[in-house]
């Protein structure tokens, strides 16, 4: 690992950092979907043993972010048209009802830290930091989820919420960071006004689908997500 590398590995688990840091790739898009996942060459990178990455990896397969493919090792997941409707359609469903009961019961202490998130994903915006911006995106998303009050439902998200997070990242590619700010302006605003109509209204509105051809080496690019 070089020294100017930010993925640096400290006294926790070695598994959980190694696949915390392969995920991290993964989402922000800098290991592309479908793309061979070499053990070795993963190992040589990170200074860790091969057995150290598998375990990872077995980890990212039961995530939905890798998949392991017979007598060719791992490779990242390519969503297909089918998957993408799918996160698609899931997505819309738990967010709309994460939405409307936040906005039914959200607290004076609920509304600033949805604003406080908002305004994250506005400053990552106003600097052109488009990492950064997929972060606060995904982070705005799970508050959401996190302060609906139910657990049932933030346990449903949590089993899709790394695929969610690499569908942003994929979608958010062909939108400016700025419209990905001001998408999520008005339904940040619905729910600390407590309209949970209009909160669920517009939390399903932000998902829109993402076509097989946003995905990388294709030119025609997708529609937008939030």
């Amino acid at each position: 690992m070089t020294s100017g590398d930010v993925d640096t590995i400290t006294k926790r688990s070695l598994e959980a950092q190694a696949t915390d840091l392969v995920r991290r790739r993964i989402v922000s898009g800098d290991l592309g979907l479908g793309e061979r996942l070499v053990e070795t060459a993963l190992a040589e990178r990170y200074g860790l043993s091969r057995g150290t990455i598998r375990a990872a990896l077995r980890r990212l397969v039961d995530e939905g972010l890798v998949c392991q493919v017979p007598y060719a090792g791992y490779r990242v997941v390519d969503f297909s048209e089918h998957d993408l409707r799918e996160l698609y359609t899931l997505r819309g469903a738990l967010e709309a009802l994460g939405a409307r009961l936040t906005a039914g019961w959200i607290t004076t202490e609920g509304r600033e830290q949805l604003r406080a998130a908002f305004e994250a994903l506005s400053a990552a915006a106003s600097t052109d930091d488009q990492a950064e911006a997929n972060r606060c995106d995904h982070e705005l998303h799970l508050l959401i989820i996190r302060l609906s009050g139910n657990e049932r439902l933030v346990q449903h998200y949590a089993r899709v919420e790394n695929q969610v997070r690499a569908y942003i990242s994929l979608a958010n590619r062909t939108v400016d960071s700025h419209e990905i700010c001001e998408s999520h302006r008005e339904l940040v605003e619905s729910i600390c006004a407590g309209d949970t109509e209009r909160a669920g209204r517009l939390a399903e509105a932000n998902v829109t689908f993402l076509s097989e051809s946003a995905s990388p080496g294709n030119a025609d690019g997708g529609q937008t997500d939030g």
